[in-house]
């Protein structure tokens, strides 16, 4: 297995995460996409764990090469994004699997063996997307909660490159919640919100959680000035 994505925090959760997989192994972690193709030549990993927003080159030209170079390597995207500008050049480029990276420890462990076993796995947004792609009638629920802040625009709003679900467990702190009253709430796994937490902090510049709280309530990302 290999890990691809730029921030250093999100790939060493992500190694850590993968590495505590039953049967998983992690053989390699690729900084951009060009550092993915170049390791995956070397090392034959059977499955890559792919981002899409990465500098020098990206995910989807990354996996392109590697269909071309090493077409017994599966690609499994995980990243932020599930709308179309995201998704379809991904599956075109020859992913075969994707995720967004909300997904918890059991989804990730699902889909690596599954695109291992020259399966596809797609996250269930990802799916009523291509639906309505061959239907046009079919529409990806407004309000559903795969379909909520996963857009670039809704995204780009948001201070310091947080994502929405970032800017969601950052309200959720400022609140006063725990880790694990997080994980309840959001219905996620402990090592998920771990990850968000880190990436929040690496984003925002924050050390400890009061600094948190206090850039939230700075940036009204808090439940009391939302309402």
């Amino acid at each position: 297995m290999l890990v691809a994505d730029d921030q250093r925090v999100v790939r060493d959760g992500l190694v850590l995460l993968v590495g505590m997989l039953d049967g998983i192994e992690v053989v390699g972690a690729a900084r951009n996409g060009t550092d993915a193709v170049e390791l995956a030549e070397r090392l034959r990993p059977d499955v890559v764990l792919m981002d899409l927003d990465m500098p020098v080159l990206g995910g989807v030209a990354a996996t392109e090469l590697l269909r071309e170079r090493l077409p017994d390597t599966a690609v499994l995207v995980l990243t932020t994004y599930a709308d179309d500008d995201s998704v379809f050049p991904a599956l075109r480029a020859g992913a075969r699997g994707y995720l967004t990276k909300d997904a918890d420890d059991d989804q990730v462990e699902a889909a690596i063996h599954n695109v291992h076993g020259g399966r596809t796995w797609l996250d269930p947004v990802v799916q009523a997307r291509l639906v309505a792609a061959i239907q046009p009638d079919a529409r990806v629920p407004a309000n559903s909660p795969s379909q909520q802040g996963r857009s670039r625009d809704t995204a780009a709003q948001l201070p310091d490159g947080l994502t929405p679900r970032e800017a969601e467990v950052l309200t959720l702190i400022a609140d006063g919640l725990s880790n694990a009253q997080i994980c309840a709430r959001l219905v996620v796994s402990q090592a998920t919100v771990k990850t968000h937490i880190n990436r929040i902090f690496t984003k925002i510049g924050a050390t400890d959680r009061a600094q948190a709280v206090r850039y939230a309530y700075r940036n009204d990302l808090t439940t009391e000035r939302s309402t």
